[in-house]
């Protein structure tokens, strides 16, 4: 099954970009006219994080997420062929932050959320930062699909972890981290246990984040690192960067997690076409017993869950 799967989608790579954009355009018309694919969460979504906009500003942002959504797998699977020009030609960015980093012989971890085109970030970023790339991942279920990802990521020479099982992120780390590397964090996903997690405001809603970036610069004291992209026009796009903390011991816990959560939240509202809306990222309900998890100065009062 994978090498059918990586012979059809090879095959579909080696098409030029404006032919494949053609193919995006269809399948956009598909998905969200006809199929309507998970509209209801990202309108409830939008909803959440854009209260004051009216339902006409909320469909558009939709109709432009939609069309984002299918160019990112798109010009995923054409970095099946495409080369280190392609990638150098659509990317561009603050990448001196890193070659500072690497100046005074340190590592970094850096703090990313679902922005498109991330795929095609892990390969700029190998390829113009002086630190390897380390990027952690989910693991797919479907063997097909994790086998096709894995060749995909690995294709710009980066380096590979799991995030699961933690005896498998453990050994993949300490094997990948023997030279000035940066790691690579998604930071913006919903955490597995939620009574273990940060909770903190993000778009006027008590919400839960993950512990591990945080807990993992703190305890190394390597640099966090913030990036966010833009897309100044199709196909193309930009990367931003700036420091977090350059020595994360040296602030509270739970302040890496704050600031970058204000950062992640400035970042979507100003671009919010190119963030993961298709995630029910509000489905947990705050509750009085997490007061102790809280980061910030108001706790928030009880609330339901969103998506009921």
């Amino acid at each position: 099954m994978y090498y059918l799967l990586y012979g059809v989608l090879y095959l579909l790579s080696l098409l030029p970009m404006r032919v494949l954009y053609i193919f995006c355009d269809l399948i956009y018309v598909i998905l969200y006219y006809i199929a309507g694919y998970r509209k209801q969460v990202v309108m409830k979504n939008l909803s959440i994080a854009f209260p004051e906009k009216s339902e006409a500003e909320k469909k558009t942002i939709a109709r432009k997420f939609y069309r984002n959504f299918i160019d990112n797998f798109i010009e995923a699977i054409k970095m099946l062929s495409a080369g280190k020009s392609f990638v150098e030609k659509r990317y561009k960015g603050n990448f001196e932050i890193f070659e500072q980093i690497n100046a005074k012989g340190k590592s970094a971890h850096l703090f990313l959320g679902h922005y498109f085109n991330w795929e095609l970030g892990n390969f700029t970023l190998e390829y113009n930062s002086p630190l390897h790339m380390l990027i952690v991942y989910m693991p797919i279920k479907n063997q097909a699909m994790e086998r096709l990802f894995i060749h995909l990521r690995q294709r710009s020479g980066a380096g590979l972890i799991p995030a699961t099982p933690t005896s498998a992120f453990t050994r993949a780390y300490i094997e990948q981290r023997k030279r000035p590397y940066m790691l690579a964090l998604l930071a913006d996903q919903n955490p597995g246990g939620v009574d273990k997690a940060y909770w903190l405001n993000f778009f006027d809603r008590a919400t839960p984040f993950v512990t591990g970036p945080e807990k993992s610069s703190r305890s190394a004291n390597m640099p966090a690192v913030f990036g966010y992209f833009k897309k100044p026009k199709r196909g193309y796009y930009t990367l931003h960067f700036e420091m977090i903390e350059e020595n994360p011991r040296s602030v509270e816990e739970g302040e890496l997690t704050r600031r970058y959560v204000t950062l992640l939240e400035n970042a979507i509202r100003e671009n919010p076409e190119i963030w993961m809306w298709t995630h029910k990222r509000w489905k947990s309900e705050w509750k009085s017993e997490y007061k102790k998890l809280w980061i910030g100065k108001d706790v928030p009062v009880l609330r339901r869950a969103a998506y009921e």
